[in-house]
Order: C-alpha cells, then structure tokens, then sequence
C-alpha cells in the first residue's frame, strides 16, 4: 500500500524544482474502482490538492497514473522516493547527469514528485522548462551559473570524447556569440538568452518510464 504524506521527508515544504523533456506516459480513468488498488489512498480532496499544488499542469486523470508510478518507485511504502529507488530507473542511471539530477529528486513525496514532473507536461511553458534547465546547470544552488559550472555539466556529457580545453573553447565561442564572455556570472534571464541562441543546445532528458 502505498503513503500519502504532505511532506518530504527533509522539510516541511512544497519543493518547485526543463529543453528537450521526456514526457511520461500517462493513462488512467479517475473515479470509483476503476482508479485500480494503486490509486485506493487517494481521495478526491488529495487529487484536487495534488492538480492545485502543480498549477493544473497535469490532469487528474494523469495524476491517478502518476501515482500509480509512484508507488511502484516507493517500494517499501515509506512515502517518498529515494535515491536508490530513482537510481533503479535504468535509463535514469545511464544519464550522464544523473547524479545532478538526484540532488533535485532525492526524498520527494507525492506531491513534490508531480510537482518535478509537472516541467515535462505539454502544458508547461517554455520558461518553466528553461527555469528547470538553468537549477540542472546551478551546481551550487545560488542562482548564478558561472563558466565553470557550464564546463562541468558539459564534461558530464561529454565524458572522454571532448578534453577540457576543448569544452572550454566551444563554451567560450557559443558565450561570444551570445554577447557573453567566459568570466561572466550567468543569471536566469541571461541564461534564457543564452539557451534561446542558436549556438547552444543543453538538453536534458529525465526517463521515467
């Protein structure tokens, strides 16, 4: 059976943590016994609760699948996901930024977890998506991404195939073009101007199928 708590277990507070997205797969009737035993915890009210807390991103429909996935990812009904329990997602160990990303989904109950995914739904604005890419790409999270931290994430998914003075020279151009230089502390406006470029792509897939 699985939990239904309001809280993760680190804070009392909702965590609000996108751009080539992974959307999940979502299919569910909501409703009487055709919500299935993974949806028996949830009431009306909590699914209510769940769309208000992710801005009607997700419908409830798609919510009830949600958290049939949930639970499957909560394996021993603790009422958060673990690291371990994402790391068992192998396409999400196989991210070369997987260890980024585990720093943003590491102990999210339910309604945080539709919160994080709620990034990926169509009805998600692009500034949304962008906002999501830029905490990625926000090593430290002071909301400022300097030269370095663009390096290291581009040495995450690069792996050997670059060296780092080739990440550094690519990352120095694609700034220059943009009008940025590579001493600059990037904000997220000035990360939004940067990723809308036609010289850089950072992608980030999140598998959660």
């Amino acid at each position: 059976m699985c939990n239904f708590p309001l809280h993760t277990r680190h804070e009392h507070s909702s965590a609000t943590n996108p751009a080539k997205s992974k959307v999940p797969r979502l299919a569910a009737p909501v409703g009487g016994a055709a919500m299935g035993n993974a949806s028996s915890m949830l009431t009306q009210y909590d699914i209510e609760e769940v769309q208000e807390h992710c801005n009607y991103l997700f419908s409830q429909q798609e919510i009830v699948s949600l958290y049939k996935r949930f639970c499957q990812l909560d394996r021993s009904a603790k009422g958060f996901i673990s690291e371990d329990e994402f790391l068992s997602i192998p396409e999400f160990s196989l991210n070369p930024l997987s260890k980024r990303l585990l720093r943003m989904v590491d102990g999210l109950n339910f309604k945080d977890f539709v919160s994080f995914l709620s990034t990926f739904s169509v009805k998600a604005s692009i500034c949304q998506k962008i906002e999501w890419i830029f905490k990625v790409y926000d090593i430290d999270g002071k909301g400022k991404v300097t030269f370095r931290d663009l390096v290291e994430v581009l040495r995450d998914q690069t792996g050997s195939f670059m060296t780092d003075e080739q990440r550094e020279q690519v990352l120095t151009n694609v700034l220059g073009e943009a009008g940025y230089t590579w001493d600059c502390t990037l904000s997220l406006d000035d990360f939004i101007q940067i990723i809308d470029h036609p010289g850089l792509k950072m992608e980030v897939e999140v598998p959660i199928d």
